[in-house]
């Protein structure tokens, strides 16, 4: 048989497959061959993606227990800060150091230091004298602290009447305006009409929140946040109804007693080069008005002590975490065992300084 070379090109196309001895076709290696490493391609890349998730859990998490760690550890170092300087403040100045400093502790000490094995800790020394009393602060010197602490006039002025209505007894036990605020809240109550029994009450007080009860932060110029007082740092049940101990006095509450805040910034920035041992170094300031006259040295015998500790790294640099604790504490004198009780203790804490 002869074929045309024209024919050629209407040949059907030469197929590569092998046919069994039944005439049918058979697939090759080669497409199962694909199929297969197509599979584990997907089988790799699911793998790198729970491997990867897997790992930035566990690192999550080391870093977590890491900080937690570090965090207690903190903790304890403040809470012995606060234990030694309440021994310091029971020794008292005796025995005194080779150039007459007092070895433990001599009043005024706004702030003692103690540097221990695993890091170092600050204890501020914060007599309740340096702050107002929240049961007899005057409604001017309220509504003054408000507004120093940052609060616009009206609403000063709403708070300062809540407070008022609060520590005052209601004529003939009648619902006041706040006290029908007060029962439309869930759960409702009425105000004490009484004194305050714990600066905590001040967070029932209509208009105070815990913003201003705790004090917050605002970053400076540079992006590092900056503590602001709140008003758990002025008020204070013990606070004081005479004199206000210069070393400590919150700005807000110089503020509150009528000084005015150029001068509160001279008192600040002189009392942190020294602490203010004799009303002499005020002798400039006496002139310029009543509220500079309430300011002394004025001791009491509850003070609250505020421990800030830092851990030391293993290259002896402190870290940068931070840890603060704070008790109120009242000394009761040698013939009591012990000679002091923790009146409050809290945990969480935030540092001024």
């Amino acid at each position: 048989m002869t074929i045309n070379v024209g024919q050629v090109d209407n040949l059907p196309p030469i197929v590569n497959r092998r046919v069994n001895s039944d005439n049918r076709p058979q697939i090759t290696k080669q497409s199962h061959q694909g199929s297969a490493l197509l599979m584990v391609l997907w089988l790799s890349a699911a793998l790198s993606a729970i491997a990867f998730t897997v790992a930035n859990t566990v690192r999550a998490e080391t870093e977590r227990t890491s900080t937690s760690i570090d965090s207690l550890r903190a903790y304890y170092l403040a809470t012995g800060a606060i234990d030694r300087a309440i021994l310091y403040m029971f020794w008292g100045p005796a025995p005194r150091k080779p150039d007459g400093s007092p070895k433990y502790f001599e009043n005024p000490m706004p702030v003692l230091r103690f540097d221990f094995p695993t890091g170092s800790a600050n204890v501020e020394i914060i007599p309740e004298t340096a702050k107002l009393s929240v049961n007899q602060a005057s409604p001017r010197e309220l509504g003054n602290l408000l507004v120093a602490l940052g609060i616009a006039p009206e609403r000063a002025a709403v708070i300062t009447r809540g407070i008022l209505d609060w520590r005052t007894i209601s004529p003939g036990g009648a619902f006041t305006e706040f006290d029908q605020h007060y029962m439309g809240l869930t759960p409702s109550f009425r105000a004490r009409h009484a004194s305050f029994q714990e600066i905590e009450e001040l967070l029932l007080v209509q208009g105070v929140t815990p913003d201003l009860f705790y004090g917050s932060y605002s970053p400076d110029q540079t992006g590092k946040l900056l503590a602001h007082p709140g008003l758990r740092d002025c008020l204070s049940v013990y606070g004081s109804t005479g004199q206000i101990d210069v070393n400590t006095v919150p700005p807000a509450v110089m503020h509150a007693i009528g000084i005015p805040p150029e001068l509160a910034a001279a008192i600040v920035n002189l009392r942190q080069n020294a602490p203010i041992r004799t009303m002499e170094r005020l002798a400039a300031f006496s002139s310029s008005g009543p509220g500079v006259l309430r300011l002394g040295i004025a001791p009491s015998s509850i003070a609250t002590l505020r421990a800030t500790a830092r851990l030391r790294l293993p290259d002896g640099q402190y870290s940068d975490f931070r840890r603060t604790v704070t008790a109120m504490v009242k000394f009761l004198g040698p013939e009591w065992n012990p000679p002091f009780h923790v009146m409050r203790w809290y945990d969480t804490a935030v540092s001024l300084q």
